[in-house]
């Protein structure tokens, strides 16, 4: 009800069509109406999504200017504040460190 109050008689919003598709068949897994334990833990970390290589992969997206797939020393200082932010440079943590690739 916080983000959607349904109305008697109104039709539901697409974006809510959608959640209960996702819940139906991504979400309940044993298909009793509701999550349980193993089901939230599934949801919240799947064992088949690696969350590095997804974090690797968004940060060389955001700031591969030419899309040539790698990034200069220049690509990445223009933008030192999504790497400073990720939690796959430690937090920046490991951009202060000697690397022989960079």
């Amino acid at each position: 009800a916080d983000m959607f109050a349904n109305e008697e008689g109104g039709p539901e919003p697409d974006w809510v069509i959608t959640e209960r598709e996702q819940f139906a068949d991504f979400r309940d897994l044993n298909k009793d109406g509701k999550m349980d334990k193993e089901e939230i833990q599934h949801w919240i970390l799947p064992q088949d999504y690696d969350h590095a290589l997804a974090e690797a992969r968004h940060l060389v997206y955001e700031s591969d200017v030419d899309k040539d797939q790698k990034l200069t020393k220049e690509e990445v200082l223009d933008n030192w504040n999504m790497f400073v932010g990720s939690q796959a440079t430690n937090y920046g943590e490991d951009l202060t460190r000697n690397h022989d690739e960079l």
